[in-house]
């Protein structure tokens, strides 16, 4: 039947997986960290796109019947070019500044992202398309995600970084905070502490696994499984869904105790080396 794909540049997108497996738990699952390339967000384009490539290679070879593209930063740069390799549908994450907007009182919305995610094209279109009068405040906030990824999710530096990155946005009166990263998810609870409950937090998680889902096919805007174009993506209620993790971490024991940590469902002996 083939399997669903899920990859990030790193941990962020398990995230993603989890409300993939709640909404679909007869599927089986294979996650792609890309962590030994991580992170995507201060890297030339050219390179994510190769990364994103390989690893989508590395999926169809699997093979996997859909990809979620996991990331942000990838799916903001390497889309296009993922989607010319194949008919598989390929779903992308951009950050949710529509809700965000729809849903501000104040009429001022924050996103925190990566470099290269604030920097694209594509957060500027969703800007210019659903902004309106609303003002939609960028940050880009290095170093997030190399603290995710060593599993320091609640420390002093931590916090202060989050610290130096909010401030500006809630001065400015935010009421809607966007997360633009999915390692960013990992750090809500902190988040939370920092803005307070004035602030209301979006990530797209439960959306991406909606999108997955939908009655019409991913070409026409809708969503993939249950497609009558693509009926035998689904699998068979019958069929207990499993899953199988890649990293592509120099140190695997390493990143396995992160994703362990992070995934909640023991990982031992479960991690397999990316061989791409």
């Amino acid at each position: 039947m083939g399997s669903i794909g899920v990859f990030d540049s790193g941990v962020g997108g398990l995230s993603t997986l989890h409300a993939i497996r709640q909404a679909y738990p007869d599927e089986h699952l294979m996650y792609v960290a890309d962590s030994g390339h991580a992170p995507y967000g201060d890297q030339a384009a050219s390179a994510v796109i190769a990364r994103a490539q390989a690893i989508t290679h590395f999926l169809l070879d699997a093979p996997c019947k859909a990809i979620v593209v996991a990331c942000n930063t990838a799916s903001v740069v390497a889309l296009p070019a993922l989607r010319a390799m194949t008919s598989v549908p390929i779903i992308g994450m951009e950050p949710a500044i529509k809700p965000a907007t729809l849903a501000t009182r104040t009429g001022v919305v924050g996103v925190l992202a990566t470099t290269r995610t604030v920097q694209s094209e594509s957060v500027q279109r969703l800007i210019a398309q659903f902004g309106g009068s609303v003002r939609v405040m960028l940050q880009a906030a290095p170093g997030l995600v190399e603290r995710v990824e060593q599993g320091y999710l609640a420390d002093e530096h931590t916090r202060d970084l989050l610290t130096h990155y909010l401030t500006p946005l809630l001065a400015a009166g935010i009421d809607q905070l966007v997360l633009g990263c999915t390692h960013y998810y990992f750090l809500r609870p902190l988040i939370t502490s920092i803005v307070g409950g004035g602030v209301t937090v979006v990530e797209p998680a439960e959306a991406i696994a909606r999108q997955l889902g939908a009655r019409s096919n991913l070409i026409a805007g809708g969503r993939v499984l249950e497609a009558s174009a693509a009926a035998a993506l689904q699998t068979p209620h019958a069929v207990t869904g499993g899953f199988a993790f890649y990293s592509s971490a120099n140190d695997l024991p390493q990143a396995e105790r992160i994703l362990s940590q992070l995934w909640g469902d023991g990982l031992a002996g479960r991690l397999q080396q990316l061989p791409v």
